[in-house]
This record gives C-alpha cells, structure tokens and sequence, in this order.
C-alpha cells in the first residue's frame, strides 16, 4: 500500500528544525508539487528554492519542508504535477512523502484565518496545530475516519463502481464515519445504504492512512447476512455485482487497501475464509 515503504523511515514528530541545503522543498501551485519525472520522482532542495520554509517531517532523516510562499518558476528540468499523475510513479517512499506533504499543505492553506471570530491564525510553537490568538480556538490537521468493506458470501466478493467519479475501477462499499456512531455501526449503515444488504460478522482487517483525502481508512471483511439481492444507492454507485473469488477483475489500484483486499480474498487469506479452512469460527464485533 501507498505506506509501505520498509526499509526507509518516517518520522512526523513535532519538531524546530532549521533546514539545510539538501533538504527537499515542497513547493506548490494550487494542488500541483514542483518535482522533475525522469524515470522517478525528484524534488527541489532547500539550496535550489530559497524563501520561508516550514519544517513538515522526515524521511531517512532528510528533512521535507513547505515552502510559505508564492509558487516559484519552474527550474529547468521541473514541473508541477498533481497527485493523480505522480500517485503511480517511483519509488515508493518519496511518493508517500508528497502525499503527506499536500495534506498538510491543504491543512495549512486552509486554516489561515479562525473559523470562530475570523482572526487570522498562527502557528502553535509547541504543537502540530493552528491557535488563533484571539479567541483561543485551536485547530489540528484534519483526519477524516471512514470503512473499506469487503463484503463476502462464501467465495463470492460484492465490488461496487463509482457513480459520476473520475475514476472507473472497482471498488469495495465505503463511506465516512457520522457523528456519534461508533466505526462498526459505520460499516454495517454504509453497506446498508449503498447496496441495501445486511451483514451479520464483522472482522477487522487493517487500516491506512490514505492522505490523499486527508482519511484514515479501516478495512473490514463482513459476512452477508440474507437476501443477497443488490439494490443499489444511485447517486453514489453506478454497479453493484458480486464476483466468484476465481473471477475477480484486477483494474484495481496496488497502492489502496482497497486493491490489497481484494488480493487477499483472491488468495483465500481474508480472516472468513481462514477461519473456514481452519474450522475456527470468527469472532462477531
């Protein structure tokens, strides 16, 4: 997945750290990062883009900052890239570190003034987090919780596709969490309204910071519970059909872990199909 990265080591502890000459820069125009695309991805060093630069975190120990200024022109050889574009491209960890770098940009971009009193905001000196000097009111980086569900009955896996969205790939259920429910009533109320089955077992599998959206996901295999019959919530889904595990289409991207869940349960290594095999009966959450 888009985190995976091992051996290479991230590090986003709060931290004053004065940038230095090989450190990269973050610069961007809208949503689109300054980088060179030459077979991998590139980015600016403090020495190549002067200016105010905010300290963001680490990787390998080297430092990634945010440039606190208007886009720059181009060097020679860079251009400004979206993240659907350089999602795909190497290596890895330089990838993930520009999809946490825009979250925090758009976090930053977006909480220059206070919600509350409209007084501009400033940076707090101890912590990850905007404090409007006025009226207190503190802001940290947005993280938004939602479910990737794997809907299962037996060897079959419902995939669902998007309605009205860029991409046209499979996709399993999911849906953001709504105030005061707890991410298991998530699952089984976004499954319901989408695709209008019930569930009965629920098994937790992994989660993943899916930085993109600013979400954290939480992937979840559930057992169908009745009638298998799809009925689909049109304003979000243009599909809903089920898939023999032998049969799963594979246009599915390999950083999600969307695209891994659906991997395990080709595999037959989702937890309902090891308990089975196992004769151990899942525990219901």
């Amino acid at each position: 997945m888009v985190q995976d990265i091992f051996p290479h080591h991230f590090e986003n502890t709060f931290m004053h750290r004065p940038p230095r000459p090989e450190d990269f820069v973050l610069a961007y125009d809208g949503d689109r990062l300054l980088m060179a695309h030459d077979g991998g991805i590139t980015l600016p060093t403090a020495a190549q883009i002067p200016g105010p630069l905010q300290y963001l975190f680490t990787l390998d120990d080297r430092g990634y900052y945010l440039l606190e200024a208007p886009a720059p022109a181009a060097p020679a050889g860079f251009a400004f890239e979206g993240s659907r574009d350089y999602r795909s491209w190497e290596p890895a960890e330089t990838r993930y570190a520009c999809a946490v770098a825009e979250s925090l940009h758009r976090w930053y971009r977006g909480n220059q003034f206070c919600g509350c009193c409209g007084h501009r905001m400033e940076k707090s000196p101890t912590e990850r987090a905007m404090v409007c000097p006025d009226c207190g009111n503190t802001v940290y980086p947005k993280i938004c919780p939602a479910v990737i569900v794997g809907v299962c009955d037996g060897d079959r896996l419902l995939l669902t596709k998007y309605n009205g969205r860029v991409t046209k790939q499979y996709a399993l259920v999911a849906g953001f969490a709504e105030i005061g429910e707890t991410i298991e009533e998530t699952v089984r109320r976004e499954v319901f309204e989408e695709v209008g089955l019930k569930l009965g077992q629920l098994r937790f599998y992994k989660s993943q910071p899916w930085v993109f959206t600013d979400t954290l996901l939480m992937g979840f295999y559930a057992q169908l519970h009745g009638d298998d019959a799809i009925r689909l919530q049109e304003e979000e889904l243009s599909l809903g059909q089920w898939f023999h595990r032998s049969e799963l289409p594979d246009d599915h991207s390999g950083i999600s872990l969307t695209g891994e869940m659906i991997e395990t349960f080709r595999r037959g290594q989702d937890p309902f199909s090891l308990a089975l095999h196992s004769q151990q009966h899942p525990l219901e959450v």
